[in-house]
């Protein structure tokens, strides 16, 4: 017991090293448009989340480019300096978002097919990772990582392309290229999900049943409504798609966007703001309860000048992130949206991102009307949808955003700063996405080499396994997955 807290103590020293270097990188101008677009106020809001209380600060005589250290944050809780006997949840931030998750990697599994998809439940306490070849595994976090429910999906067209759960975790919706969204339950008894042999998975049809050309089309993105009664998703001809389950029928077709629409989801609780992102190089707000008025979106924001990989919101209804195949993440503030569409950016039309790399000559080309508040690059959005997200607001107060990277690297960004707080090296091929833990410091990401690791801090007591790597051919790329 003794090892690990002398290791876990040094682990904090190195970190808290490794902090006030990033905060001296993050003063500098760095790649990144970062601080001097982030003059917002996000930036308040973020130091408000994650930075300690100014009385705190001047108890301590805290510098307030600097960290205040882990030793100093806990002597004045001990004293009472706040006046409340316990941190609060800024002052926890403050301290939890210094220590990354970059020790490791720890296998979580490992299969002869491409892993797509990797997603934390709400509660943290399961683990979802879809793979290429049919696989959906479901994995208990609180018993070491155990297979919880193993899923053999049905109907699969090309590769189970997202995974959402339902808000009490009862219900698991998965989608391939295909208009059918297929959901199972999650916490019956059975383990291993054979489609319509050992258990149901229910099919649920986005194309309203008409049985035409237009009703064949894949799905690229799905999630859950926060009251868990329907799932919306994002197509490959250009539209977004609402369905009731209580209902049992497709309550809503949105002619959204003039391109493969890539990403759909929810702004916040309320259910009533979706943001849209598509290859037609736009993001979209779009209102629901005006949509019975006018068949057009709340605003457009331009700014990338390809297509649209994946958007995360920050769940407040008024900030998301978007990742873009111009190889860039963009910050936006939806307040800045204009009603109509700015002008098209010029785009590359020999370049293909699938097999092709990005021209090097367009990497600081700008949209000439770019309305988001702060662009973020390093990381490579190649091959497939590459996913981007907010770092958790209980642990980080969201200060960081992180994005997978066809490189097979995971990218930590520092929000406002858009310095480069840590990059995960532990892959051999794409990874496609990643998961950040919400209460623990622990990331979990899912490659094309069939991997699904885990980072953590400080990581366990004993050196990480040595992983077998499976020599694995070179494949074709047809769909924009």
């Amino acid at each position: 017991m003794m090892n690990f807290f002398t290791r876990f103590a040094r682990l904090c020293e190195e970190e808290e090293a490794n902090a006030v270097v990033r905060a001296g990188a993050s003063t500098g101008k760095g790649g990144n448009e970062g601080s001097s677009s982030v003059d917002h106020e996000i930036l308040q809001l973020t130091k408000l989340r994650s930075g300690p209380s100014e009385h705190l600060r001047r108890m301590v005589r805290g510098s307030t480019k600097v960290p205040i250290s882990t030793v100093k944050m806990l002597a004045a809780r001990e004293g009472n300096y706040s006046g409340r006997g316990r941190f609060s949840s800024a002052d926890n931030c403050h301290v939890s978002s210094r220590y990354l998750p970059v020790n490791g990697p720890y296998m979580v599994d490992q299969m002869n097919s491409c892993a797509y998809v990797s997603q934390f439940s709400a509660d943290g306490s399961l683990l979802v990772a879809a793979y290429q070849g049919s696989h959906i595994r479901i994995y208990n976090v609180e018993n070491r990582w155990k297979v919880h429910k193993d899923i053999l999906a049905k109907s699969l067209q090309w590769t189970i392309t997202d995974t959402s759960l339902s808000p009490d975790q009862r219900y698991l919706a998965y989608s391939s290229m295909s208009p059918i969204v297929h959901v199972v339950n999650v916490g019956s008894a059975v383990t291993e999900s054979l489609a319509n042999v050992t258990e149901i998975h229910d099919g649920f049809d986005f194309s309203g049943g008409g049985g035409g050309d237009e009703d064949l089309f894949g799905i690229f993105s799905i999630k859950f409504s926060t009251d868990g009664r329907e799932i919306v998703a994002a197509s490959n001809v250009d539209s977004i798609y609402i369905y009731d389950l209580a209902a049992n029928r497709l309550a809503l077709k949105i002619p959204a966007h003039e391109a493969d629409v890539n990403t759909v989801c929810f702004a916040d609780e309320s259910g009533n703001l979706l943001y849209s992102g598509s290859d037609d190089c736009f993001c979209k707000v779009w209102d629901r309860r005006c949509l019975h008025l006018k068949d057009k979106p709340a605003g457009v924001l331009a700014g990338h000048l390809e297509g649209i990989t994946f958007i995360d919101s920050r769940g407040d209804g008024r900030y998301f992130i978007s990742n873009g195949k111009d190889q860039a993440i963009k910050l936006w503030d939806i307040r800045k949206m204009s009603s109509e569409p700015a002008c098209a950016p010029r785009r590359s039309n020999n370049w293909d991102y699938r097999w092709m790399d990005y021209p090097a000559r367009l990497i600081e080309e700008k949209h000439p009307q770019d309305q988001s508040l702060a662009t973020y690059r390093g990381h490579s959005v190649l091959r497939t949808l590459i996913r981007c997200y907010f770092s958790p607001a209980y642990s980080t107060g969201q200060k960081y955003i992180y994005s997978a990277s066809n490189d097979g690297c995971v990218y930590i960004y520092d929000l406002v700063s858009g310095a480069q707080a840590a990059k995960l090296e532990h892959h051999e091929s794409t990874v496609r996405d990643c998961c950040w833990h919400p209460y623990y410091p622990t990331l979990v990401s899912s490659s094309w080499d069939g991997l699904v690791l885990r980072c953590e801090f400080p990581g366990e007591a004993e050196s990480p396994p040595l992983l077998r790597r499976r020599r694995r051919r070179r494949r074709s790329y047809f769909w924009n997955q």
